[in-house]
């Protein structure tokens, strides 16, 4: 690359002549002035020197640097340049490539060219940057002095649209005009889809105006005229109307969803306005407003009101009515705002019947549970404070619980005994640590239909609790580690509960007194743990497994609690055979309620885990290590000072990742008792007088999940649905919510083709023993359920994909929904289909893929709502 400064032009290499037409060059007028400093001798004395340059009329204002791979020639007396082969002009932020180019210093013009090869296949296309702006043309003059050129048969993309020209003439900086135009988002040199304009006028990064335009697919002309169009090309957020889709269902009528305005007020905040308006009277509005200060903070809200009117099914009146609302409102402050303080909020809150009764979303109608907090705290010194709000909502039962505030006050462990310099070595009693928290809480619950502020300060209740620990951590006994511990805690409760069973009525009576009550407890401990370490070598030279490592860790704890709060105990019969079970008078309360028998004994357990090493196929190559089982072992505790019922039950817990790929955790409790004939406990082992058994399970849980997905295929790009959406600026947590929705709602227009299959599923089962109380007997209650999601190639273009929940006890689908996509390069079709779910849809939509004419589709949708 050769680089050639053009100043007063390219007659300074030329010898002047009396016929040359380059005018004399002039005299600056500007006369700059340069004083010396340097004193001569002693004298002080300055010396001034005076000299001035000369400047060329025809000089350019920056550098040109320019090249060639092949050849360059210079003609002097006609002041042209001439590149061959892989041509390359930059000046200022121009960056001009083709195959050959003429520069001509007279009259200030760049031509560029390309040449066919034997072939005739065309090398060396001219393309030109600047400003952003890409343009590719098979022939462009420039003029670097105006800026302005013309280029013939020309495609320059704007973001993500495509301006084709026969020819187009650029006149500024910032103006384009071009003639037989046609605007597309796809990139093809013959595109599937374009809109077609006589003239059309272009502002660089802003819109492309034109007059008289029509569409055209594949290169059939639609007959739809529009009298003029306005392409925006602008980036970044715009204010402006955002298209609604047309909608049909038996229960709601027909409809236009998602009707409503984008406003951007400024920088930090802009509102988006979305509703849905059915034939049948019913409508939807959503205000989601959205904020944000950099360095500081950012949210965004939802507000949203629903008017269902579906036909009924009953014969006394023709239509279901429906008011239902829902606000949604995240919040969080940057930590570089202020160090030490931070603010958060995740609010979701509504009407229990506000999911069930959204058309859109299958997933959604399912959601059974809403929950909201709002978080505040602040560190100083060794002390923490938090205070929060908590709201949590059950959609089947109806049941809202708000808790707030909550406050907690925590402070960091204290070393009384700790030396303020340490000097020398420090002894053990310095260890002696002491800690201190305490928690508020303020607690109200009550059902929709009695949700008012009398039945809510009636249900009203707080409670506290405050918590004393004192560790000594002694210095390691070999292979030993030895903790001793004591702590105090004391609860504070507003109210007391007395429970007694009415036997004229077969039920049990409860009263409540409200006041101020006190319980307290206190617990001594010393805790010993270690690892033992096992390997297993034995392998044969040709196994592809090394070794097997098995680590133990067992822990016991010698415990003594004396029961401080058994004065807070009483009896209570549980039914009519006279059974009866020692209770609390503060069950039920906000704050947790301490044991009330003494205990006075050990709590033990084990943990396990166990790792295979894999031998290394080559030299090259380091052993692998896998872990066969993360962990699994057993706790329980034996209470020496109990006449019975000493022994507890065991928690057996395993988990695991088998091949790196299936996530197994099951957790379950064993009960080493007898029970009689109703299920209650007797003070037998489970092992006496009968065959050998370990015991009875209780309760437990087993969760199975995994996912697998095949690799990418070969030699293909980043899907480009994906790549769009990777390219937009930063969701707000809000946002984020909301477009995953959108996916769920519509998962083949976000179908990636370049994975030929995916597959997702979690299978759970939940089983524990429960005692009803009406029957006076213990029964099992399970539930399972398999949730799978996943989709494959038919052919490199179709894409089928499904998500299921099937409820195994019941033996039932839940929910289906399935899709069907067609990539159309450009465009997609995409077929959405809910057969099995409380709302049943049938979706059909085509769409350009471009984010930008993303609400430009044909769309096609049913819905059939059933309870």
């Amino acid at each position: 690359m050769l680089s050639f400064l053009i100043l007063g032009s390219l007659s300074v290499l030329a010898q002047s002549t009396s016929n040359d037409t380059i005018p004399p060059v002039k005299t600056d007028s500007l006369q700059i002035e340069k004083v010396d400093t340097i004193p001569l001798n002693d004298s002080t004395k300055l010396v001034q020197k005076r000299f001035s340059y000369k400047i060329s009329k025809d000089s350019l204002d920056a550098p040109i640097n320019y090249g060639s791979k092949d050849s360059l020639v210079m003609n002097i007396p006609d002041k042209v340049i001439i590149l061959y082969s892989d041509a390359k002009i930059q000046y200022r932020d121009m960056n001009l490539t083709a195959d050959s180019m003429n520069m001509n210093q007279q009259t200030k013009l760049i031509t560029a060219m390309y040449r066919r090869d034997t072939a005739g296949k065309m090398i060396g296309k001219p393309k030109m940057t600047q400003d952003g702006t890409d343009m590719e043309a098979l022939e462009i003059v420039y003029n670097f002095e105006t800026q302005r050129g013309i280029t013939k048969n020309t495609v320059t993309q704007q973001g993500e649209m495509f301006v084709q020209g026969e020819r187009i003439k650029k006149i500024s900086m910032e103006e384009y005009f071009a003639y037989r135009a046609q605007i597309t988002t796809c990139n093809l040199d013959t595109p599937h889809f374009a809109f077609r304009a006589h003239k059309m006028k272009l502002i660089n990064k802003k819109m492309a105006v034109s007059g008289p335009i029509h569409p055209e697919f594949e290169g059939v002309p639609i007959p739809i005229y529009l009298p003029f169009g306005i392409f925006p090309m602008a980036q970044g957020r715009r204010s402006g109307l955002l298209p609604p889709q047309f909608t049909a269902s038996e229960q709601f009528g027909l409809g236009l969803e998602g009707l409503g305005y984008y406003k951007v007020f400024n920088d930090y905040l802009d509102v988006t306005l979305r509703s849905n308006i059915y034939t049948y009277g019913g409508w939807m509005m959503n205000l989601m407003p959205t904020y944000r200060v950099r360095y500081r903070y950012n949210g965004s809200m939802n507000l949203s009101m629903q008017n269902s009117r579906i036909l009924s099914n009953a014969g006394d009146r023709e239509f279901d009515n429906t008011r239902t609302f829902n606000i949604t409102w995240t919040h969080a402050v940057d930590s570089r705002a202020r160090p030490g303080t931070n603010f958060s909020a995740n609010v979701n809150a509504g009407s229990t019947r506000y999911n069930r009764l959204i058309t859109n979303n299958a997933m959604r109608n399912y959601q059974n549970q809403m929950n909201s907090s709002i978080t505040y705290s602040k560190t100083w010194d060794r002390f923490n404070f938090t205070a929060s709000a908590n709201h949590n909502q059950n959609n089947n039962t109806q049941l809202i619980t708000m808790t707030l505030p909550n406050m907690a006050l925590t402070m960091s462990t204290l070393y009384p005994f700790q030396k303020k310099e340490a000097v020398g070595k420090s002894g053990w009693y310095e260890k002696l640590g002491i800690g201190y928290n305490s928690t508020f809480s303020n607690r109200v619950s009550a059902y929709e239909k009695d949700f008012n502020v009398k039945h809510l300060l009636d249900t009203m209740q707080w409670g506290a609790s405050h918590n004393v620990p004192i560790q000594l951590a002694l210095p390691q006994l070999g292979p030993l580690q030895i903790t001793p511990g004591i702590s105090y805690r004391e609860n504070w409760y507003s109210q007391r509960m007395f429970r007694s069973w009415n036997y004229g009525t077969q039920t049990m009576d409860t009263s409540i007194n409200k006041g101020f009550y006190r319980s307290s407890d206190m617990a001594f401990s010393v805790s010993m743990s270690t690892a033992m370490f096992g390997k297993f070598e034995r392998f044969g030279k040709n196994s592809n497994i090394k070794a097997i490592r098995h680590v133990i860790r067992p822990q016991v704890s010698l415990n003594y609690n004396p029961a401080l709060a058994s004065k807070d105990y009483y009896t209570v019969m549980i039914d009519s055979g006279r059974r009866a079970q020692q209770t609390s008078y503060y069950t039920g309360g906000i704050s947790s309620v301490f044991s009330g028998e003494k205990f006075g004994g050990m709590s033990f357990g084990i943990d396990n885990n166990i790792e295979a090493k894999f031998r290394a196929k080559d030299s090259t190559s380091k052993d692998r290590v896998v872990r066969l089982i993360d962990g699994f072992g057993i706790n329980g505790s034996y209470n020496f000072l109990l006449d019975s019922f000493q022994l507890s039950t065991f928690n057996l817990y395993v988990r695991t990742n088998l091949f790196e790929k299936i996530n197994i955790t099951a957790r379950a409790n064993l009960d080493p008792y007898q029970v009689d004939e109703r299920g209650f406990r007797v003070n037998k082992f489970a092992w006496e007088g009968r065959k050998f058994t370990p015991g009875r399970i209780t309760d437990g849980s087993l969760t199975i999940s995994s996912s697998f997905r095949s690799k990418a295929a070969e030699g293909k790009d980043a899907d480009p649905i994906n790549e769009n959406y990777d390219n937009l600026s930063p969701y707000t947590p809000d946002e984020e919510m909301a477009q995953l929705a959108y996916m769920q709602q519509n998962p083949a227009e976000f179908a990636d083709f370049n994975i030929p299959w995916s597959l997702n599923f979690s299978f759970t089962y939940n089983f524990r023993r429960v005692f009803e109380e009406d029957q006076g007997r213990f029964y099992t209650n399970n539930t399972a359920s398999l949730n799978m999601n996943g989709d494959f190639n038919i052919t490199p273009k179709w894409k089928l994909g499904m998500n299921t929940f099937y409820d195994v006890k019941t033996s039932s689908v839940q929910m289906l929904t399935m899709y069907l996509s067609r990539e159309l390069h450009c465009w997609q079709l995409s077929i959405n289909v809910t057969p099995v779910g409380i709302v049943r849809t049938f979706n059909i939509t085509i769409h350009p893929k471009s984010g930008l004419l993303r609400d430009l589709r044909i769309n096609r949708t049913r819905y059939f709502y059933g309870m």
